[in-house]
């Protein structure tokens, strides 16, 4: 089990550096992608505990993140108007109006329920992916996406073997019987250590100007935190829909919706620090 869950880290890891090494298109369309197969692996949960989650409107606003990928094509094409704030606060008001539509007119099929875990799991998960996307927009963007990765990664490795070696006492066993609290102090540490060598490389190197170290330091202790309540949350939403795994594409990992939960909140922390406090 552990040998097959170290070689799909390694295969992802791989796919991974190729996509965000490709630009700022082809890591939005990667993000695209994988928020479609996130929102069927969350609506397939669903289904399994008897609901009817409106599955045309999650994919949809899944192209949102094809409108953030790169600025230079939203110019390039006149779209930046498609991409404002009162664009987007459009876009929710639609959205809204239109799975309300399908408890008026499918009143039979849908209801409040549905249509609730629907705009949910929209924001759960398109929302959240997004900041991938801004993150990379952002000067020296290239440089600060891979503090998303670095952060919900290390910190579920450290978390792991932390857990597997010194995990004695028993976190939320409610919620994810195996998560321990020596497993998650371990996962805070590791990606705080994790971080600030990444911060030293940054420095180092002159990619970036200058980054007082305890940014970094706090980024990880910060990452460590939120990517750990990510897991912890999507570890509620299975044991409520009683599924083990959203999905099965990763083998030792579960779907794509598994592997990025932490990444799911992982990612906006990241980025409102970058873009308020540094």
């Amino acid at each position: 089990m552990l040998k097959t869950r170290v070689a799909s880290a390694l295969i992802a890891v791989i796919i991974l550096i190729a996509v965000v090494c490709s630009g700022q298109i082809i890591l939005g369309i990667s993000v695209f992608l994988v928020s479609i197969l996130a929102m069927h692996e969350y609506f397939k949960s669903l289904e399994n505990a008897g609901y009817k989650p409106v599955r045309a409107v999650g994919y949809v606003a899944c192209a949102s993140i094809l409108l953030l990928c790169c600025e230079r094509v939203s110019k390039i094409l006149c779209l930046e108007q498609l991409v404002s704030l009162e664009a987007l606060i459009f876009a929710v008001f639609i959205m809204i109006v239109v799975l309300f539509s399908f408890i008026i007119f499918l009143h039979g099929k849908y209801n409040i329920v549905d249509i609730s875990l629907t705009f949910f799991g929209v924001f759960y998960i398109t929302f959240l992916l997004s900041f991938i996307v801004l993150i990379r927009n952002l000067n020296n963007g290239f440089f600060f996406v891979w503090l998303i990765f670095i952060g919900a990664f290390s910190t579920d490795t450290f978390a792991y073997f932390s857990g597997r070696f010194f995990g004695k006492h028993k976190l939320m066993p409610a919620i994810s019987p195996k998560k321990t609290v020596e497993g998650s102090i371990g996962g805070v540490i590791g990606c705080a250590l994790t971080t600030m060598l990444y911060g030293l490389y940054l420095n180092k190197s002159g990619s970036i100007d200058f980054i007082p170290y305890y940014h970094f330091l706090l980024i990880g202790v910060l990452c460590g935190i939120i990517s750990q309540m990510g897991d912890w949350a999507a570890s509620a939403i299975k044991r409520y829909v009683k599924v083990k795994d959203f999905g099965n594409i990763m083998p030792g990992h579960g779907g794509a919706l598994d592997r990025f939960d932490s990444i799911l909140f992982t990612a906006p922390a990241v980025y409102f620090y970058l873009s308020w406090i540094i």
